[in-house]
């Protein structure tokens, strides 16, 4: 526990005043991503949650160092390709000088072409429009000045189901002239695989790498590496499989410099980076083998990069075993040089160009900023959207990384965050009221990084768990293969047991232990409110859950996840009752605790009526609930006055189960 300062003001737990307002933790929400080189200048999209939760592109000026955006409202740079999206943009800067960037834009979902160095010039669509379902999408572009065309992730509608969909690589000209034109869009690998990553170059342009998987696997399960020809009229030949299948999960494929294809693969166990032969023949080379950590993770966005090749051959990686570190791996001798500073937590998002590298790092006290290591001298700086205390760091949470023991003596992971105010303490004769935090995915993980809204509730007085159950990326395939047929079983077993402890010894009040999560997170809240025996939660904050598996599988859920089902709970038709058995809704009987069911109207992948389910399964019943909805929000809120409502709604909760006062926010009323 941190130690309080002797002239802390005695309150309850849940009373203390604190400048962490939801306000603060909305504006703070969200983080810089996709990362790329125009030149000499950095540039990335970033969040904009008073905006309407658009995403801005932003550029580092190389002249003074400044930020500027690169786009006006409305502009929004984003993709809803397998619907979580991937990398919308690209840039490059020709010999004379002229910048050109493709992006994709979120309403319209068409790829675009823009000139900023030409004043008073608007973007230019790229793509047509399709009335077919959800229409074209665009996603991890590559643009290829000397052939006129953008090379990048088609996925099209083919009728109005959401599996109605195909995917393969395809080139669009820079020119425009497929923007009313769907027939001038070439195709280049085929569809005969349900999902494709974007196309990888190599250095002499006559190879294209590209990662395929196909229903039921989902990318951390299985995916196939593959390898073709570029002729020289840009077709694509000789297609061959060069890594991965069913159970080898590649996340991550690269060209180094001296042409050898370099890929992380989990074939060992752990996701480890490889190295081809520029000659492809032989086996690749396994690199790393000796250290039992993660050198790669869940592709659930298109165009995820945990690793950059260098000039020089070394090779930039992020790496390591439940928290991440920046790393320079030397792969002729294995060496591995770990980057210094504060930043536990570096995303799959690496550039490098010459001698620096540059990603996206964050720690206990610090938000998601961009880092810049110089490999000549080993020093970093950061170099974008720098992290600024908004408030004394004294109110940040200090996480604890610890492991707990559940059910057949197996492992758990989480981080707990103890409540944090330097002004209040709690009586020496309570123990403060703790949240048991659920993550998405469910194949995901709760990073080490400083969080505004579990600031928000830390410094209040109101401790956080966050459990990396079994399931959890972050720690190798056997730990994320737990969760096999399991789910709704082992996610609920470990979060109540690490509920268990935290009341056995002393941390949290037994009698106070709410549990929270969001998508999956959803799920494994639902489903652990129906599940008294395992621990009895005081209460739940449920947020656009998962909760009807049967309707899930038949269209009502997106193409993506439409099949994960088959591995997280089994084969459908071999077992269908068992789909029944671990759906939350099936023991929606045994609900009594009171919980906030949170939804985005606009949501593909959780549409509302999971939710709605849930309100029907206990409507009636005397179970206090209240329902929130936001229209225009998707998957995962985005815009600031959302954020807020959540927050404020998701503590008047706790005040009003736990039993303290918040007069600060807005009474939440529950219904029966």
């Amino acid at each position: 526990m941190t130690s309080v300062p002797d002239t802390a003001t005695t309150a309850p737990y849940g009373s203390w005043p604190s400048p962490v307002g939801a306000a603060l933790a909305a504006a703070h929400d969200g983080r810089p991503e996709y990362l790329g080189a125009v030149g000499d200048e950095l540039w990335w999209t970033a969040p904009r949650p008073a905006e309407g939760g658009r995403r801005a592109l932003v550029r580092r000026r190389t002249d003074d160092g400044g930020e500027e955006t690169v786009l006006p409202a409305p502009w929004n740079v984003r993709t809803r390709v397998i619907e979580y999206g991937g990398r919308p943009w690209a840039g490059t800067t020709g010999p004379d000088g002229r910048t050109v960037v493709v992006f994709v834009h979120y309403p319209d979902q068409r790829l675009y072409a823009y000139d900023p160095g030409t004043p008073g010039t608007a973007p230019r669509p790229l793509t047509p429009l399709s009335g077919t379902g959800e229409g074209l999408r665009w996603a991890d572009p590559v643009i290829l000045p000397a052939r006129g065309e953008v090379w990048c992730v088609l996925e099209e509608s083919t009728g109005d189901a959401p599996t109605d969909v195909r995917r393969t690589v395809a080139a669009v000209p820079l020119d425009g002239s497929a923007a009313d034109d769907r027939t001038a869009v070439r195709e280049l690998t085929g569809d005969r695989h349900r999902f494709t990553t974007g196309p990888r170059l190599s250095p002499d342009g006559r190879r294209l790498a590209w990662l395929v998987w196909d229903h039921p696997r989902m990318p951390w399960d299985g995916t196939e590496l593959l390898v073709g020809d570029i002729t020289d009229d840009g077709r694509i030949t000789g297609i061959r499989t060069v890594a991965g299948g069913p159970g080898e999960s590649v996340c991550q494929a690269e060209w180094a410099p001296d042409g050898a294809l370099l890929f992380s693969s989990d074939s060992g166990g752990w996701w480890r980076p490889h190295r081809l032969d520029p000659d492809g023949e032989g086996p690749a080379t396994a690199l790393c083998t000796e250290r039992d950590e993660e050198f790669g993770g869940a592709l659930w966005k298109v165009g995820l990069r945990w690793f950059a090749p260098l000039d020089d051959g070394l090779i930039a990686v992020v790496h390591g075993r439940g928290t991440t570190g920046l790393g320079i791996l030397d792969p002729a001798t294995g060496e591995l040089a770990e980057t210094p500073g504060p930043w536990t937590e570096w995303a799959p998002d690496l550039v490098a160009w010459g001698e620096r590298v540059t990603g996206v790092a964050a720690g206990p006290g610090r938000g998601y900023e961009i880092v810049e290591l110089d490999t000549r001298t080993g020093h970093t700086r950061v170099v974008g959207a720098a992290h600024h205390d908004p408030v004394d760091p004294a109110y940040y949470p200090v996480p604890e990384t610890r492991t707990f023991t559940g059910p057949d003596g197996r492992e758990i992971h989480a981080v707990v965050h103890p409540p944090r105010n330097p002004d209040h303490r709690g009586p020496d004769d309570e123990r403060p009221p703790y949240v048991v935090r659920a993550h998405g995915g469910p194949t995901g993980r709760y990073p080490v990084a400083l969080d505004l809204e579990v600031a928000y509730l830390t410094s209040r007085g109101i401790g956080v768990a966050e459990v990396n159950y079994g399931g959890s990326t972050g720690y190798g395939r056997a730990y994320r293969e737990r969760l096999r047929s399991s789910w709704g079983l082992v996610d609920v077993a470990d979060c109540a047991a690490v509920a268990h402890a935290l009341s056995d010894e002393g941390t949290a009040d037994g009698d106070r232990i709410a549990i929270s999560g969001g998508s999956a997170g959803g799920w494994t809240a639902t489903a652990s409110l129906g599940r008294p025996d395992a621990f009895r939660y005081a209460c739940a904050t449920i947020s656009y859950p998962v909760l009807d598996p049967v309707v899930w599988r038949t269209g009502g859920t997106h193409d993506f996840e439409s099949q994960y089902l088959e591995s997280l709970i089994g084969p459908y038709d071999s077992d269908p009752d068992r789909y029944r058995e671990q759906s939350p809704l099936h023991r929606a009987d045994r609900i009594t605790a009171p919980f906030l069911l949170l939804q985005g109207l606009d949501d593909a992948i959780c549409p509302p009526e999971q939710s709605e389910r849930l309100l029907a399964a206990v409507a009636g019943r005397g179970v206090p609930h209240a329902y929130l909805t936001f229209p225009g929000e998707s998957h995962g809120f985005r815009r600031a006055e959302t954020m807020i409502r959540a927050l404020e709604a998701e503590l008047s909760l706790y005040a009003r189960t736990f039993g303290f006062e918040r007069p600060d926010v807005p009474p939440l009323e529950l219904t029966p």
